[in-house]
């Protein structure tokens, strides 16, 4: 049996993709590809469920404490790198 090639990538560590919320900021972002990663502790993770909706994101944030407000939660996009 032939050795298979080891892929020269690292594999993503869990709970790096999906949704980040920024209590300070009531802005959530989708991140879904290593383009970027939202720095701690200005974001928060709250799920690894990229397509969760906004209604579910506000639902999650608010049953982990992180803003008393999840209604003014709102999308924002991530940066634009140099």
């Amino acid at each position: 049996m032939p050795a298979t090639k080891k892929s020269k990538t690292p594999p993503v560590k869990q709970g790096k993709f999906g949704i980040y919320v920024n209590p300070k900021e009531n802005h959530a972002v989708r991140i879904n590809s290593p383009y970027w990663f939202p720095p701690a502790p200005d974001w928060a993770f709250v799920t690894d469920e990229v397509n969760a909706t906004l209604l579910k994101i506000r639902d999650l944030a608010k049953e982990q404490g992180l803003t008393p407000t999840p209604e003014r939660i709102t999308w924002t996009s991530i940066p634009l790198l140099d």
